[in-house]
Parts: structure tokens; C-alpha cells; sequence
């Protein structure tokens, strides 16, 4: 049998926005004080933010750090760092220098970071990894201001988010340098996560949907019979080696699909006759695993339509995770011709 598994690692694109998230077609809640911030023109916001003042004052803004949702990280160094980098850079990017000063659990803070599981509305932006209200005057600024983080995420994007949003604390747009900073989206990483192939179930679900393609199979009617003998199998537990509550259902469509199976007679799977798989799924630690399956590609090459279930049941087995032949079902054990082509199922 010839047999490749490559796997996709799909990187997970987390938007941000005045929010670092997914932006309203205005351009993201930046540009706007949050409710209750004293409002002002734009042509007040403008003039401010490209004379070079500073719209806190000449003393250290205080930063103090809520943290509800992750009470056993340590996000202090975090908050410093994203602070000592505008320490450096804010007078480059914004005319007028800042310093700030961290103290967690201050009485009287100019900022509050707020690391929270699910980021407060951003003029209607979802998902956000962060928000802050753009602050370009004085008169805008009714403390503590509060800056909200998502939690859950690696250190280095945390560290990403609060610079972008205090950036907006300092005047500046998703349009302004430096872009790297203040870019409205990015890709983001969350802390570390078990790996598909670390799971006992490497599936959000055990509800599947399958798509058959049996346009280039020889026999399509035998050919689909086959496929269903597979999944047959595994609905009714594969002989105890899986999950009871497996289902599956067949859809017309392979975007509606989990796994799909495909025949083909052309150069696929290396050109010979056999099969070969794909499992992908997103990777949203960035460790370039997947981190749950999402797909099972099946691919099925000029194959006796007698030993397409055989094939097929083999790669559901693969991704369900069982990586050797000793993990597998009983019946996909022996990949001997005989067995391939008999009744396995029954």
C-alpha cells in the first residue's frame, strides 16, 4: 500500500482594532473616546496629536493591572515591557516623550489594564484581542482610563496587544507608524496547547460529515457502498477501540464536509495505485502543530473497489489518532491483499 500523511498547520488569525480585533467599517472604536471620555472635535484631536503634546502631562503616567481571569500569571513584566517600549519610541512616532510608572494594585492610577476573557464591545467590534480609547487631549481623559487584554494569550502577543492599545492612549491610528505596532490586525498565539496528536480525541466533536467524490471511481455505486461499510463500522464502535457516539452524515458539498473521499486515476498520492490522507486544523499557538483536526482529505488512486473500505476505514483510523498499525482497529491491522478485499466489517 502506498501511504503519505502530510499535516497542515494553519495559523490562527486572531484581528485586533482602538480594539486590536475585527474592525467596523469606520475603521475600528479607536478613533472614538469611550463612553463617559469627554468628548472633542476632530479638528481639536488633530491639531493636538500632530503638535507633539503630550495629553497626560509632563508627570509618569501610573499604570495599575486587574487581573480576574488568569489569577496565576504573573502579567506585570508584560505591562512593563509594552511601557518601556513607548518609553523609547513614543517621542519618534508621536512628537513628545512619556514615562509611565507600573504599579499593580495603585489607588490612583491614570490606566487601569484590565486582562479579561472577553474584550467589552468596541463600537461593535467582535472579537477583539484588545480595546482603549484614543486619547488626543487632555480634556478627553476622565481617570482611571481603562485598557481591556484578552487573556489566554502567549506572552509575546499579549506583549503585541498592549503596545498597540497604548499606543491609541497616546494619540495614534491604525494608520500610523510604527505599522509593525499599530497595524489594525495581526496574527496572534495563545498560550500553549495540547497538541491533535496529544489528545485522547484529536476532534472538536464526534459528529462528522462526510463528502464522497466518486466521479473517477470505476464503480461508483460499489464504491460508495464500500465508503459506507467504513463509516458503518466506526458508528457502531469498531469492536470497542473507539467511541461509542461516533456519527456521520453524508453531504453534498465539500465545503460542508469533515472528512471528504476522493477517487483518482491521475498522479496523486506519488502515482502509484494505494491511497494517501491530509488532516489540518488551525494551530492557534503558533507551535506549528495543529491543535484539533478539522479535515480528513482521503484520497483514493485506481484501487479495486473491494478495497476501498479497507483504505478508507485505515485513514479514518489515522485520524482519529492512532499513528501505528497496533493502535488501529483490529481490521486495518493486516494490510495483507486478502484482507483488504474480503468482508473486514463484519
Amino acid at each position: 500500500m502506498s501511504s503519505r500523511l502530510p499535516t497542515l498547520a494553519v495559523v490562527a488569525l486572531l484581528l485586533l482594532a482602538g480594539c486590536l480585533g475585527s474592525l467596523a467599517d469606520d475603521g475600528g472604536s479607536s478613533d472614538v473616546p469611550l463612553p463617559g471620555s469627554s468628548s472633542t472635535s476632530t479638528e481639536q484631536n488633530d491639531a493636538t496629536a500632530t503638535t507633539g503634546t503630550n495629553p497626560w502631562g509632563d508627570d509618569p503616567i501610573v499604570v495599575a493591572i486587574e487581573n480576574g481571569d488568569e489569577p496565576d500569571r504573573e502579567f506585570a513584566p508584560l505591562v512593563r515591557a509594552a511601557t518601556d517600549y513607548w518609553e523609547e519610541n513614543a517621542d519618534e512616532h508621536t512628537g513628545f516623550d512619556v514615562s509611565y510608572r507600573v504599579v499593580p494594585d495603585a489607588e490612583n492610577p491614570d490606566i487601569v489594564v484590565q486582562f479579561v476573557d472577553d474584550v467589552p464591545n468596541c463600537a461593535n467590534v467582535s472579537h477583539a484581542a484588545g480595546c482603549a480609547p484614543r486619547i488626543t487631549d487632555s480634556r478627553q481623559i476622565q481617570r482611571p482610563e481603562n485598557v481591556s487584554v484578552r487573556t489566554g494569550l502567549s506572552d509575546e502577543s499579549t506583549e503585541l496587544v498592549l503596545k498597540h492599545e497604548l499606543g491609541h492612549t497616546l494619540g495614534l491610528d491604525h494608520d500610523d507608524e510604527p505599522a509593525d505596532v499599530m497595524a489594525a490586525s495581526s496574527v496572534l498565539h495563545t498560550e500553549p496547547r495540547p497538541n491533535a496528536s496529544e489528545r485522547d480525541f484529536p476532534w472538536a466533536d464526534p459528529e462528522f460529515t462526510v463528502y464522497v467524490d466518486d466521479e473517477n471511481a470505476s464503480d461508483p455505486d460499489g464504491a460508495r457502498e464500500q465508503v459506507r461499510h467504513a463509516f458503518d463500522y466506526y458508528e457502531d464502535g469498531a469492536d470497542g477501540s473507539v467511541p461509542g457516539n461516533l456519527t456521520f452524515e453524508y453531504v453534498d458539498s465539500p465545503d460542508e464536509a469533515d472528512v471528504t473521499v476522493r477517487f483518482s486515476d491521475g498522479s496523486a498520492c506519488g502515482g502509484n495505485p494505494g491511497s494517501c490522507a491530509v488532516t489540518s486544523g488551525p494551530d492557534p499557538d503558533g507551535d506549528h502543530e495543529v491543535e484539533r483536526y478539522e479535515r480528513l482529505d482521503i484520497t483514493l488512486v485506481d484501487l479495486d473497489t473491494a478495497a476501498v473500505g479497507w483504505h478508507v476505514g485505515t485513514w479514518f483510523a489515522h485520524g482519529l489518532g492512532a499513528e501505528e498499525s497496533e493502535e488501529k482497529p483490529e481490521p486495518f491491522q493486516d494490510d495483507s491483499y486478502r484482507n483488504q478485499h474480503s468482508n473486514w466489517w463484519e
